[in-house]
């Protein structure tokens, strides 16, 4: 079995939310888009999932122009809005979760399924504040010091 080929991660999600639910999702791209993601020109650090009229649009993620494009498609933005492809019923479900105080839609994972199709790992996540990511990053050193003592 193929693997999926990971084009980016948004680290900086994990840092700045708790995760609690993942989603997986197809992306509505154009092919110039997608031959940029195959040379791996994209950042979903500031990006987030919006919810309009009962579609899912994956909004402020930047996918840089594809530099052998022909000049005819010169009104290319980087960070427009890409329709999500997802089931009536997970829209509904996610709408509703996201209604809820302090949750929100990030994209995680961008990556191309081993059929070659370009898809996204969404997740639901609460942010967190300052003292739970000093928190966090308390732990996580703590756990790096116990491996090391463990190896010698």
């Amino acid at each position: 079995m193929a693997e999926r080929k990971i084009i980016t991660t948004n680290r900086k999600a994990f840092h700045d939310y708790s995760i609690s639910d993942r989603y997986e999702a197809g992306i509505v791209l154009a092919g110039y888009e997608v031959k940029s993601l195959r040379t791996g020109e994209s950042n979903l650090t500031d990006g987030y999932v919006d919810i309009k009229n009962g579609e899912a649009y994956l909004e402020n993620v930047h996918i840089a122009p594809y530099k052998m494009q022909s000049k005819h498609v010169l009104d290319y933005e980087p960070r427009r809005p890409r329709k999500l492809l997802l089931h009536k019923n997970e829209i509904i479900k996610l709408f509703s979760k996201t209604r809820e105080k302090g949750f929100t839609l990030v994209p995680l994972e961008l990556y191309f399924s081993p059929g070659g199709t370009a898809k996204v790992t969404l997740g639901l996540a609460k942010g967190r504040t300052s003292y739970d990511k000093r928190d966090e990053l308390k732990k996580k050193d703590l756990k790096r010091e116990m491996q090391k003592e463990s190896r010698r």
